[in-house]
């Protein structure tokens, strides 16, 4: 639950300063003419992204055993490629996000209604579809016959919803840079449960090899049914008895993976401060990386 609480938090709030972003902007310069046609864009990314994990749950359970398997191995690699690009791209270019999306906004505002409502539904859009793949991928991998998962990705994006207002509302500050860094190489530790579990999925359907070659098995000390071990299971993807496969992809991708995303980037002191606007004026500075 842990887990897929982290990715509904770190994705949410993502797409929830975007908002913040777009919405401040707006107000601070006099166009809430243009709030409307934004609102639009972002409804309409949302109900694609829930459209989307709907596809992929209800469409998944008309499939064989077998294909079942391939498509979660085979969805659950591509939702790592992408959440490793999403950690390392936020990483490297929040610090501009802010200026980029106005810029993105101007123009938009020049050209009418249309290309503001593809504007806010492109950059929400993106956070949404990665967000229901990666949701329903790592509920795929944890999944024990409960909706716990499911609630804890709820409760995540709750969560992100609500910082994303108070952000606007200037009534929090927190260091989104330490936020973002951190929340970043914990989804690389989830990922990387992801990714082995995907591994196991592609094995099971044959579409891999070495279904039977264990690296080792720990069951009778880690019961996958006792609480610990559904623990391990719910955070990082835990399996007791995992293939020779599985266990090397996962240090492959987890040990690289984790050393650069966590290696120094060199932001000078005192910079990344975001500063977000209604109609009266500055409403707080929050320290980020998002500016």
């Amino acid at each position: 639950m842990f887990s897929n609480y982290l990715i509904g938090l770190r994705e949410g709030l993502e797409a929830s300063l975007v908002v913040c972003i777009l919405i401040a902007y707006l107000v601070k310069t006099g166009r809430r003419d243009a709030l409307k046609p934004i609102w639009i864009g972002i409804g309409i990314a949302v109900a694609i992204a829930l459209g989307f994990g709907c596809v992929l749950e209800f469409g998944s359970q008309e499939l064989t055993f077998k294909a079942q398997e391939a498509l979660g191995g085979s969805l659950s690699i591509l939702a790592v490629g992408l959440v490793t690009w999403m950690v390392f791209w936020m990483r490297r270019t929040a610090r501009h996000l802010k200026s980029e999306l106005h810029g993105k906004l101007d123009a938009a505002l020049r050209m009418g209604t249309g290309a503001l409502v593809a504007t806010a539904f492109l950059a929400v859009g993106r956070e949404g579809l990665e967000t229901a793949l990666f949701v329903w991928t790592s509920v795929h991998a944890a999944s024990d016959g409960t909706p716990r998962p499911l609630v804890g990705a709820a409760l995540g994006l709750a969560t992100a919803v609500f910082l994303g207002w108070l952000f606007y509302r200037g009534a929090l500050k927190i260091n989104l840079a330490k936020f973002f860094t951190w929340t970043g190489g914990m989804l690389v530790v989830v990922a990387a449960g992801v990714l082995a579990y995907g591994i196991h999925d592609l094995q099971e359907a044959d579409w891999v090899p070495g279904l039977a070659k264990l690296a080792f098995d720990i069951s009778d000390t880690i019961p996958p049914d006792s609480w610990y071990g559904t623990l391990l299971k719910g955070v990082f993807n835990f399996q007791p008895d995992p293939t020779v496969l599985q266990v090397t992809v996962w240090a492959l991708y987890l040990v690289p993976t984790l050393a650069v995303f966590l290696a120094p980037v060199g932001f000078a002191s005192g910079k990344g401060k975001v500063k977000v606007t209604d109609e009266q004026g500055s409403r707080g500075s929050q320290p980020s990386n998002a500016s």
